[in-house]
């Protein structure tokens, strides 16, 4: 049996330096949070290039050991950051990549678990809902160290949107997309509010009265978002960056902070055995809790059918 490795807790690795992953690696270089991150690609000299460009910034930031590694590298990290995958076309959904990408999942999570590595896995592939249940499964690690990036990009633009159609700082919105990471997420406007007041109310205190239209359209630029930015530049990767930082940030300083990150659910709204982005507390150990979001009767339904749309996904391929 192989040994289990002793964590560094200022290390990370990263694997996969396309779009989403060298804007990740440049997003942590800036962050403090971590003193080594190491960078793994298929393409190894992608991986190399991508460190080296970093690397060269380093004197206008705080040190960090930055460079191209290989799977014997990442086994005292913290955490594994994996956002490798095939890439999401024009026109393409991310359940329609599930089939490509769990393929590349066989061969990624087996090396991570032959390893032995007790950091956390934090899946950024899409769709990262099916992937994470793949790299659960695949792995065999402990359901609270194998976590999506889930709806946490998503909920921040929900807050962003809402909080430019009121003018109000979008940090003091507290709101939720819940469900699948996808076209059947749920937007929970019934228990949404700005700084305690409902979002309903806040709405007429700013002298809106078309709430239903607002949130709708709202609702529809959330979930629409994603394709938007590729019909633009083929590929989204900041936003996702800044969020895999905050998600790092909750394990790191063991924040015990709450964020809609993908899990296993156990029976939350009659939901078990599927992962789906749901509030957790997330600390130091990865998903500590799952916390149930307060959903209205249709909010509910829907979840159940995002649910129902992973299933059925999930009934389609072999993990």
């Amino acid at each position: 049996m192989k040994q289990e490795h002793a964590i560094d807790l200022r290390k990370a690795a990263i694997i996969g330096c396309g779009f989403v992953g060298s804007a990740t690696a440049f997003t942590l270089m800036q962050s403090k949070l971590f003193s080594e991150l190491v960078l793994i690609d298929v393409d190894k000299a992608r991986a190399e290039g991508e460190a080296m460009d970093i690397s060269h910034g380093m004197p206008f930031a705080a040190p960090m050991k930055i460079y191209a590694g290989s799977y014997d590298d990442i086994v005292d990290a913290d955490i594994i950051i994996i956002t490798a995958g095939a890439n999401q076309k024009p026109g393409e959904t991310r359940l329609e990549l599930v089939k490509k990408n769990v393929a590349i999942y066989k061969n990624i999570i087996p090396e991570i678990a032959n390893r032995r590595c007790r950091g956390i896995l934090l899946i950024v592939s899409n769709p990262v809902d099916i992937l994470t249940l793949a790299a659960l499964k695949l792995s065999g690690f402990p359901e609270n160290r194998v976590i999506g990036s889930g709806t946490v990009l998503d909920t921040a633009r929900l807050k962003n949107m809402l909080g430019k159609q009121l003018g109000i700082d979008n940090r003091g919105v507290h709101a939720f997309i819940v469900g699948e990471h996808g076209d059947s997420e749920v937007a929970v406007f019934s228990s949404a509010n700005v700084s305690g007041i409902p979002l309903e109310q806040i709405y007429k205190l700013r002298g809106y009265e078309e709430y239903e239209s607002h949130t709708k359209r709202i609702y529809e630029e959330v979930k629409n978002s994603a394709y938007e930015i590729i019909e633009r530049k083929q590929a989204t990767y900041y936003g996702i960056a800044m969020a895999i930082k905050r998600i790092c940030e909750c394990i790191v300083r063991d924040e015990h902070s709450v964020l809609p990150v993908s899990s296993l659910m156990h029976g939350q709204y009659g939901i078990s055995d599927i992962v789906l982005s749901m509030p957790a507390v997330v600390d130091a150990g990865g998903v500590e809790q799952i916390l149930p979001v307060s959903l209205d009767e249709e909010e509910r339904a829907r979840l159940h059918v995002s649910a129902k749309a992973l299933r059925e996904v999930i009934a389609d391929i072999e993990l």
